[in-house]
């Protein structure tokens, strides 16, 4: 959400909440307040969730440029961007899915213990990003934070799609029934203890590439994700345009932090890639 004049606040409830995985929480948002709400052009659609620091109340309805003029900064809500993993113009319900470590983080802890009732203020959605149905291939490549949207994005390919999905999670009990409509499912690589992303970089080194006219959605943790649109771009040759391609989160930093930093550095990135391409 930029510093300039803020998007209007939408208010949803909670209908019902489900524990997908040990790491995965899925909430069905629903209520009036979804009239205004569209989505399903991408299946990247996300939403930033608003919540307010601990001890601050706002005036109801929310507004984001009252609030940013009347308040100090570091009373601000904060935000989270969740993709949306399904929306239902008919009954107009939206799905959310969270990743959850236990205590750690904001929106994880919080998705594990809201309850059916409770009002999410968000704005949204944003989006950019669908499957190509001209695309001789996709390929897709996440971590947990990337899974909602490689499911929805697999969900969407046309029949015939040739498609190579690699999603990383922890461990077995952490994957999912996902697939493109001709069956497809992804590889599922389990990381253990080795660092995010490692394993993710490997597999796509190794994939013998049926072709350069691949549609690429790449997403996660920003240190592999440099690393894989290094490899994309340089080693591949693959063209910019074809590629979705960004960090959803950076390892060591708050999600505040990142983005604060995150636009110069991906800048530096793109920079840097593009010159020795």
């Amino acid at each position: 959400m930029a510093e300039g004049r803020a998007r209007s606040v939408e208010t949803a409830t909670v209908v019902r909440t489900e524990r997908l995985t040990p790491h995965m929480v899925r909430l069905v948002l629903g209520g009036t307040g979804l009239a205004r709400f569209g989505a399903g052009e991408f299946t990247d659609h996300y939403v930033k969730i608003l919540f307010a620091p601990e001890g601050v109340t706002y005036p109801s309805p929310w507004d984001l440029d009252r609030i940013r003029a009347e308040y100090p900064r570091e009373s601000w809500p904060r935000q989270r961007a969740y993709t949306v993993r399904a929306w239902d113009p008919v009954h107009q319900e939206l799905t959310l899915d969270f990743v959850v470590h236990g205590d750690e983080g904001l929106a994880g802890p919080w998705a594990a213990r809201v309850q059916p009732g409770e009002l999410v203020r968000f704005v949204g959605p944003g989006g950019a990003y669908a499957p190509d149905p001209a695309a001789e291939w996709h390929l897709l490549v996440g971590d947990e934070s990337a899974l909602p949207a490689i499911a929805a994005a697999m969900e969407r390919m046309p029949v015939g799609a040739l498609v190579h999905a690699f999603v990383e999670v922890e461990g077995p009990d952490d994957e999912q029934k996902i697939a493109t409509p001709d069956g497809a499912v992804p590889l599922w690589i389990h990381r253990g203890t080795r660092p995010v992303g490692e394993a993710l970089v490997e597999a796509v080194q190794n994939l013998p590439f049926p072709s350069r006219d691949v549609h690429a959605f790449v997403h996660g943790e920003a240190a592999f994700v440099k690393e894989l649109r290094r490899h994309l771009r340089l080693e591949r040759g693959i063209a910019r345009e074809r590629l979705s391609i960004s960090g959803y989160w950076r390892l060591g930093e708050t999600d505040e932090g990142w983005r604060a930093i995150k636009r110069d550095w991906n800048a530096s990135v793109l920079a840097e890639q593009e010159s020795a391409a």
